[in-house]
């Protein structure tokens, strides 16, 4: 293991004049913020964290390690990811960039390649990754068309016992809501009670939209599963499901938690329309997260003409609404986004610029760490608390400038009180599955 600091060899030490996120602190009573960071010592106790006191006060007898200013973060919550599709851009890439290239590919490459080893392979090798920068809770969709559905979860089933004690594992169904009238329907709701994993869907504009939602959260109320729904990833100004899924949140009763991810084109509305949308959303407590590096890359993306907007959507009138936001890195190195590699400290990184979450930054770091944990009822995940595990990740960037000028690549992850080896996997373990 390498890093800025070398961690003791001892089931118990100090971390002295570590610099903590606030918002990340169970409680960060006593402490003075700057910038919504504050300074602590944290004691390490047989893999748990012993005390988190100000700086000088821990007890002098343990071994020490002085991280002179360094970030101590809790592990990442990367909450709408596609680990399914990853890493297939060598064989199947997006030829224009686009939306429809996105799906047409994915779906040729869905068709003539997706077995269990190949889903296996990817899917792994996308765990390492994730695992290597820091993340210790991920969802991800899966594609779900038959027979798909059945071969990826069984996958997924797979990983999330074989991966358990290194990232936690959620998963959702994705599918197109034109197949909810379809058998096939009620066996994928059957299927994901059986897998334990959510009902998702991409929303489209439909005459019969309400009728189908309502379907959709009877379905999910029956089965007890909570909802994670693609909506609006679109620059059409035409398209706004976001306030029809609210609607039926609210009209249907529904109990369970209810996520959706893009709603880019509520950023093309007027201000009166997207007031009261969302409004409608903060009343429905539905949870919204951004994925800005894809959008970016798709929206708005035209053959020999400068993109003219973002692509992200509201996410700072969300947020001051009252709705739970958060950031996630969505796809990685697929058709539907060329790059990436499941580094929430990218998709921090990314957004602060793309969103303008900066000015002041005081509780930015909520979007990868407390907000997708708590989104994803794992709240004890996004935060540093006195008795909780010593899951942490330690930077040698001391302010928030340092911090986001740099890919921060000799980040130090501790799971349990010890560093893990933080190698990267090779794209050459990847090749064999190229060559088809």
């Amino acid at each position: 293991m390498t890093g800025f600091v070398n961690l003791p060899d001892a089931p118990s030490f100090l971390l002295l004049n570590a610099t903590v996120p606030a918002i990340c602190l169970k409680d960060a009573t006593g402490f003075e913020a700057r910038e919504g960071l504050i300074a602590a010592d944290i004691t390490i106790e047989n893999g748990r964290i012993g005390a988190i006191t100000a700086p000088g006060t821990a007890p002098p007898a343990l071994p020490a390690i002085d991280l002179l200013g360094g970030m101590a973060w809790p592990t990442f919550t990367d909450m709408h990811t596609h680990i399914d599709k990853g890493h297939i851009w060598d064989r199947r890439p997006n030829p224009d960039g686009t939306f429809m290239g996105a799906l047409e590919n994915v779906g040729a490459d869905r068709e003539a390649n997706w077995s269990a080893d190949d889903v296996t392979a990817r899917m792994e090798f996308s765990l390492k990754c994730a695992y290597a920068h820091g993340t210790g809770l991920l969802r991800t969709h899966i594609d779900s068309l038959p027979p798909q559905h059945e071969i990826s979860f069984e996958v997924f089933s797979d990983l999330r016992e074989r991966w358990a004690d290194r990232i936690e594992l959620q998963a959702v169904a994705l599918f197109s809501i034109d197949m909810i009238l379809e058998p096939f329907f009620d066996d994928l709701v059957a299927l994901l009670k059986r897998r334990g994993g959510l009902i998702g869907g991409v929303t489209q504009m439909l005459p019969d939209l309400d009728a189908r939602l309502d379907l959709m959260f009877q379905a999910a109320s029956d089965a007890g599963l909570d909802i994670d729904l693609h909506v609006d990833e679109t620059e059409a100004r035409e398209v706004l499901t976001l306030k029809a899924i609210a609607e039926a949140k609210i009209r249907n009763g529904f109990e369970g938690a209810v996520t959706v991810g893009h709603c880019c084109s509520l950023a093309r509305q007027d201000e009166e329309t997207a007031r009261r949308t969302i409004d409608r959303v903060a009343e429905a407590e539905i949870a919204v997260v951004s994925l800005p590096m894809c959008n970016m890359y798709l929206q708005d993306r035209h053959q020999g003409r400068t993109p003219r907007w973002r692509g992200v959507t509201l996410f700072k009138e969300l947020a001051a609404a009252g709705v739970k936001t958060a950031a996630a890195s969505d796809n990685t190195r697929d058709p539907f986004y060329a790059y990436g590699d499941l580094d929430p400290v990218e998709v921090i990184r990314e957004a602060v610029r793309i969103l303008q979450l900066d000015h002041p930054l005081d509780d930015t770091a909520r979007i990868i760490t407390r907000t997708p944990a708590e989104i994803l009822g794992r709240p004890e995940r996004g935060l540093i608390a006195e008795g909780g595990p010593a899951d942490l990740v330690l930077f040698s960037a001391r302010r928030w400038s340092e911090f986001l000028s740099r890919p921060q690549a000799d980040r130090i992850v501790m799971r349990n009180g010890k560093g893990i080896d933080r190698s990267l996997p090779d794209y050459r373990e990847l090749d064999p599955l190229m060559d088809k």
